[in-house]
């Protein structure tokens, strides 16, 4: 079946989300927020929930970014919910893999096995300033260093052996020989080892990765469990599909590795009621926030472009020495809509690029099964452009239409996040 995760970010995805009179973004702070989303996921029957991450704090005037750290928010989301899996991001730059697997093994026992980290390796100088770098390290040695990094959180994690608890109150507590050092001596890290916390519940959280470069999809092939991806439309989303799929399998691997694009989806009785809300929120969109962020996204001052005018050439994908995937994405919309700078904004202002789908819960269920049974995706991150309300109209309304067609659970099976994504258990 379908997989499916609520990627939970601020008010919502859409840039102007939060200008909404009915947003909620006076409870930004509020742990009861966002309980009361994951509540809303795991009553649709939601695989898990996913919280980016973010090291630097630009143009707050634009709105909301981050906000409450996601792995301690983790923890009280564990409590307030029981089956939903918990997925948090991971730097791999600025975190050293025992301070990360200490934390994501505690997390994975605190919620019974529900915990999974996206490691990835960050992007801006910005976030590189707050951690002792001047600049953001490059793209070679990041990738060095996150596999490393993976390497040595999976070697903590399995220096418990699952029965290394004896707690015999006459004799020993755990037994000594299944305990063990790892005696990691890397070119990034130096870790003794053994990790502080026992062997976590599902052996290993599930290690999510996203990869767009080359290196990152080859470090994703070898060694992710499931793969958060952009697509703008279903032919970029199945050549992203065959080509993890061939590398996993050329890195000798047999498991499932469901891959999950971004979605974002406007929902609605009727198509124009759901065009009428993408209006609504784009109609709140600031010209001159949008330009500085499409500006981030394609590394250039955007700032005097003529919004009515058609988008200024940009350099091929080859030459561009950003995060290729974003840039990619925003090339194939300038090739195949021709749009004016202005209707680019109003693409890239839900989700950057991610796929969009417009429509009654039939047409997006349409549309979904469609890149499903064709080699687009194993599942979705779902985006809602506004929260809750976004959230709560996919859930109510989508969710039943999937679940009629065979396509998603009507109730979990599982306690696990592995249970969830029909991913086996590691053993040591």
């Amino acid at each position: 079946m379908l997989h499916l995760n609520l990627f939970i970010f601020a008010c919502g995805h859409h840039r102007a989300a939060w200008r909404h009179p009915d947003s909620p973004v006076e409870r930004l702070g509020d742990i009861s927020y966002y309980e009361e989303l994951a509540r809303s996921a795991e009553r649709g029957k939601l695989d898990a929930i996913f919280f980016a991450d973010g090291q630097s704090v630009d143009n707050i005037g634009d709105g909301p970014r981050w906000y409450l750290e996601p792995l301690t928010t983790m923890a009280a989301l564990a409590r307030a919910t029981s089956r939903i899996g918990l997925i948090s991001t991971v730097s791999s730059t600025f975190f050293t893999p025992f301070h990360a697997a200490r934390m994501v093994a505690s997390l994975d026992h605190i919620s019974g096995g529900r915990m999974g980290w996206n490691v990835v390796t960050s992007m801006f100088d910005a976030e590189a300033r707050n951690h002792g770098y001047e600049s953001m390290p490059g793209h070679d040695w990041r990738y060095a260093r996150a596999e490393e990094f993976v390497d040595v959180a999976l070697r903590l994690f399995d220096s418990w052996d699952e029965d290394a608890l004896s707690i015999d109150r006459g004799g020993f507590y755990g037994v000594p020989d299944r305990v063990r050092k790892i005696g990691h001596h890397g070119e990034h890290f130096l870790v003794d080892g053994p990790l502080t916390v026992p062997r976590p519940p599902q052996g290993h959280p599930v290690l999510f990765q996203a990869g767009a470069s080359d290196q990152g999809r080859d470090l994703a092939a070898r060694r992710a469990e499931a793969i958060y991806a952009v697509a703008y439309d279903l032919p970029a989303a199945q050549a992203y599909y065959r080509d993890i799929k061939q590398r996993v399998l050329a890195a000798g691997r047999k498991a499932f590795v469901p891959i999950m694009p971004g979605l974002v989806t406007y929902v609605g009785s009727t198509e124009a009621e759901a065009r009428a809300k993408q209006r609504e929120l784009d109609e709140l969109l600031p010209a001159d926030a949008s330009l500085r962020q499409l500006g981030m996204f394609v590394l250039q001052d955007c700032s005097a472009w003529e919004l009515d005018a058609p988008v200024p050439p940009l350099p091929p994908l080859p030459e561009f020495k950003g995060p290729k995937g974003r840039y990619a994405t925003i090339l194939r919309i300038i090739e195949t809509e021709r749009p004016t700078v202005r209707e680019l904004l109003g693409r890239l202002a839900a989700g950057g690029g991610h796929c969009t789908m417009v429509g009654t819960p039939e047409q997006i269920a349409d549309r979904m099964e469609h890149w499903y049974r064709n080699e687009g995706a194993d599942g979705f991150n779902l985006m809602p452009p506004s929260l809750p309300g976004g959230i709560d109209d996919f859930v109510e309304h989508v969710i039943p239409v999937l679940q009629r067609r065979g396509l998603f659970r009507k109730e979990y099976e599982y306690a696990t996040l592995r249970g969830h994504l029909g991913l086996e258990t590691p053993r040591r």
